[in-house]
């Protein structure tokens, strides 16, 4: 993550993402502060983000996307309630940053049979770059 309107427009998405069943949850509201935290984006710009939307800045690595896309399958569980409307959003945004819609639902799928939720961060690369072969 290079500069900070970058940081800023994916913690954006991450809010929006989290106010998809109408509320942010406490533990997704703990989890976005530890990404503002390891993004370092200050407390204060950061809460104003949930007012004040930062523009949308297109993620160019694919990289940068695989993790985005897991920062926010990490947030969907957050709250321990798996919405409809949280997994119809998921599988949009990752389509919109371009990936494999097959990479993706491996992805969940890994992440449901985790007892943490978590997955290997090779496993998660792992299961994009089948995909394009």
């Amino acid at each position: 993550m290079n500069t900070h309107e970058e940081k800023l427009s994916l913690l954006t998405e991450m809010i929006a993402f989290a106010k998809i069943d109408g509320q942010v949850h406490e533990r997704e509201y703990q989890f976005l502060t530890i990404v503002a935290k390891q993004l370092r984006v200050d407390k204060d710009i950061f809460e104003s983000l949930f007012n004040q939307p930062a523009d949308k800045v297109v993620i160019k690595s694919e990289h940068q996307r695989i993790l985005q896309f897991y920062r926010l399958a990490l947030l969907m569980q957050a709250d321990g309630i798996l919405h409809d409307n949280e997994q119809v959003a998921i599988r949009e945004m990752g389509i919109n940053m371009g990936l494999s819609p097959f990479a993706m639902k491996s992805v969940l799928v890994e992440m449901q049979r985790s007892p943490t939720g978590m997955i290997d961060p090779d496993m998660l690369l792992a299961l994009f770059r089948a995909q394009q072969n």
